[in-house]
């Protein structure tokens, strides 16, 4: 039976961590979320892991290849305690894929509110945090932020919003 593992990768190693590894015959999940970043004087949107310096591996845990999977190319360990790996709970690992897509990247949440607290996730007004207005039934939302000492209202797509914690 398959069970899921942690592993943990070289500093930006993970394409190729991941390619080895399914090389030979594992299976992996790498969950990415899109980032906003400065580059110059423009915006540019990357896809970033969602658990920077980790990924997850299926394991037959009756072969148990530890060996092999410290040893792949770009794989800094598989992280263990007390000298042996655990498994994860199937749970966990099933809520993070049913959130992202075919590709492992990460799904906005589309339960929004008028009154919830998001935070942007891209364009120039990245890491902002503001507060839905309204939602149209086009599903446009419209959000207040204060910006600059006034609160300012501007429409936003769904995808580029995450609610606060």
């Amino acid at each position: 039976m398959n069970h899921w593992y942690l592993i943990q990768f070289k500093p930006n190693s993970h394409r190729l961590a991941e390619r080895n590894l399914l090389r030979q015959g594992f299976e992996t999940f790498l969950p990415m979320q899109e980032v906003t970043r400065r580059k110059a004087s423009r915006f540019v949107n990357d896809l970033r892991p969602l658990f920077p310096g980790y990924m997850f591996v299926s394991v037959n845990s009756e072969n148990a290849p530890w060996r092999t999977i410290n040893s792949t190319i770009g794989v800094s360990r598989l992280v263990s305690f007390e000298g042996q790996p655990k498994p994860l709970p199937l749970q966990l690992i099933s809520g993070l894929m049913l959130r992202c897509d075919s590709v492992g990247r990460l799904l906005s949440p589309k339960t929004l509110n008028e009154g919830d607290s998001v935070e942007l996730l891209s364009g120039p007004f990245a890491n902002f945090i503001a507060t839905v207005d309204t939602i149209d039934p086009e599903q446009r939302i419209w959000v207040l932020m204060d910006f600059m000492g006034q609160r300012t209202r501007m429409r936003v797509a769904a995808d580029q919003l995450q609610p606060t914690k």
